[in-house]
Order: structure tokens, then sequence, then C-alpha cells
């Protein structure tokens, strides 16, 4: 069981409200999706784009319901456009997770990225960083990580499917160039194991960078018929690659056993992008509440 005190289960608004799909959901107001998180015994959520940014409104919606807000998204474009928009737009969203009382930034690099392209196939059509692409992402990276240093807080990189940092392989590379001290990673493994990866080998290489955990399962039969139907990020959510944790094939005790071990502290997110007029989230939620408790004892 689960050792670590410092730890926070929270879930993400995906699945009642898809930010990439907004079709996905879109029926679902603010207000169900963190109130049915609170009945399914969750405190804390990432933010959603249906979430008011006025931070006393949101802070108190979610105090009525006893949720925090974890982290939220940020898209950085440090490979394809100046590194004065990212900057810019990255000081407004860290500013906005400060007041909201988040410690860590979720970011990932969208510059050439296709998981939010409808019909590009994933696995074919998969961006590769050209080596000055790697140095401004790396250079990039130490800005951001530097500017939410500013306000106490750490950049979480986010390896995603569809982007330049989706492999063991380009994880590395990118724990090895970047500054520990300004660039954390952010586990997922839900998208390590879709992409092929050994996601307990990335847990273990990398425990001491981790700093924020995504806890998403995978459907194998629907990953499988990506491969096989040249399928794109958004095709493969819609067929329901994802689901949440204890739905899936992937065993998520050995990976509470690791982070225990190593006396992580921090929050663990449920985050599983799914249809929610096929998958009812609240459902799915209570479903990865129960299975965390029983494997974990969180």
């Amino acid at each position: 069981m689960f050792e670590g005190k410092n730890v926070k289960l929270g879930i993400a608004p995906i699945g009642w409200t898809n930010d990439d799909m907004p079709e996905l959901g879109g029926e679902v107001t603010f207000e169900q999706c963190i109130s049915e998180m609170a009945l399914a015994g969750f405190t804390g959520s990432e933010v959603g784009n249906k979430y008011p940014r006025n931070t006393e409104v949101l802070k108190k919606a979610l105090s009525l319901r006893g949720l925090e807000i974890a982290s939220a998204w940020f898209s950085a474009f440090l490979t394809s456009r100046p590194l004065e928009e990212t900057v810019e737009a990255f000081k407004e969203h860290r500013d906005f997770l400060h007041e909201m009382g988040a410690k860590v930034i979720v970011v990932s690099e969208q510059g050439n990225s296709i998981q939010g392209k409808m019909e590009i196939p994933l696995f074919e059509k998969k961006p590769v960083f050209t080596e000055e692409e790697w140095r401004l992402l790396v250079d990039g990276l130490h800005v951001l990580g530097e500017l939410a240093a500013e306000r106490g807080m750490k950049i979480v990189y986010h390896h995603h499917m569809g982007t330049g940092v989706q492999t063991t392989a380009e994880i590395d590379r990118l724990m090895e160039e970047t500054d520990p001290e300004k660039v954390s990673l952010l586990y997922d493994t839900g998208h390590l194991v879709f992409s092929g990866e050994d996601h307990l080998h990335v847990l273990n290489k990398h425990m001491g960078r981790i700093h924020h955990v995504h806890l998403k399962d995978v459907r194998m039969e629907v990953a499988h018929k990506v491969h096989e139907e040249s399928m794109s990020f958004l095709q493969a959510v819609k067929s329901g690659v994802f689901t949440t944790p204890g739905d899936g094939c992937i065993d998520f005790k050995p990976v509470f056993e690791a982070l225990d071990a190593a006396g992580y502290e921090g929050w663990f997110v449920v985050e599983a992008e799914q249809d929610p007029t096929i998958a009812n989230p609240l459902e799915y939620a209570l479903k990865a509440r129960q299975y965390i408790r029983e494997i974990s004892g969180l």
C-alpha cells in the first residue's frame, strides 16, 4: 500500500469534455463535471476549456466541492515560432495557475505536432525533431523553467503521442540535455504504452525527474487497430484507445510501488479522454477511484 503522505489524487476534465474535440462532451457543463469529480471521491482537477478563467469564480466553484487545481496543459511552440510568443503566453498561464495554488505546469511542445490532426496517421507521420529543433526546444524549456521558478513552480514536460517527444529515446534525450533544476518530467502511463514503450523502464530510469503523474489505461485491441488502419490520434481517442485505470491492459500496482519506494510527492491525476456518450464520465471516474483504492490504498 502507498505509504507516501504528500500525495493527492485528482482527475482531468477531459473524460467529461474534450479540449481537442469540443463536440465530445459539448453538452456537459463545467458544474456537472466538477460535481461528479467530487462525487467520485477525487480532491483535485486539471483545467479544461469550460473552466472559468476568473480565479475568484473558479476558486469558489471548486471550494464548494472540496477540489483544488493540480495543474493545466500549456502548448509550447518553441520549435516553430519565435520564443517571445511562447514566453508571453506562458507567463499568463503561469500566473493563473499560481493564483490557483498549483505547483507544477504541464508543458508539451506542439511544433509540428499531429495530435490535433484528424486525418494524419499517428504512427506513420509522427514528427521527428531536427538537431536545430532540439536546440530550440531545450533552450526554450530552460527559459520556461526559469520563469516557473520565479513563482516557486516547476514545469513538468508531457511526452505525448503525435509529437516530437513520444518515444523512450526521445524522452531520454530530453532528460539528458535539460537541466534537472529547470525541467521536470510528467509521467503518463497511457501515452507510453500506446507508443509501444516499456513504461516501467521509463519510470525507473527517470524517477528523480518525475514531479507529476497521469494515470491513463489503454485498450490494447484498439491500439492494434490504430496501427492496422493507419488511424490518427484523434480517431484513436474517439475509438476508445484510452480508458481509466483498471479498465485496460496496464497493471498499475508496480507503478504505485515504484513511486512509493522512491518517495514520490505530488499529484496522481486520472486522465482518460473518451467519448462521454459511450463511456459515462461519472461511472468511469468511480471505477478508477475504486481500482486505485484497492491496489494502492490511496
